[in-house]
């Protein structure tokens, strides 16, 4: 989930084991956009990685308004979020003690261009 997230240029992606504090989940993938249509495009590949891969959703709930989209798998929720009401609600802060897993995208995080102009400048 965190992977297609990042295909679609999911913002600030954290994933977060709650494990051992949660009956609900094992994890949660929190991310944004700065775009409701952004939201939606990021929903609509994690809806479509997790077909082909065969896994079940239980349930998508918010795409209409695309502010907060959740998506249910059981093992992982996903909370897709414009990024205002990202900020708005916070929920990473509510997780806090829950351990951050290390992604493999997190590097290419380090390495993504700030504007159009690196990547003009990087050809």
């Amino acid at each position: 989930m965190a992977n297609a997230a990042w295909e679609k240029k999911a913002d600030n992606p954290v994933l977060l084991d709650v494990s051992s504090t949660s009956d609900i989940t094992d994890y949660f993938l929190v991310c944004s956009a700065n775009s409701t249509r952004g939201v939606k495009t990021i929903v609509d590949n994690i809806e479509n990685t997790l077909e082909e891969a065969g896994e079940k959703i239980i349930g998508i709930e918010g795409y209409s308004d695309g502010n907060w989209v959740l998506i249910d798998s059981a093992d992982v929720v996903a909370h897709v979020f414009y990024e205002p009401s990202r900020k708005f609600y916070d929920i990473e802060s509510l997780w806090i003690d829950a351990p951050r897993v290390k992604t493999s995208f997190k590097d290419e995080i380090q390495k993504k261009p700030e504007s159009f102009r690196e990547i003009q400048a990087a050809d």
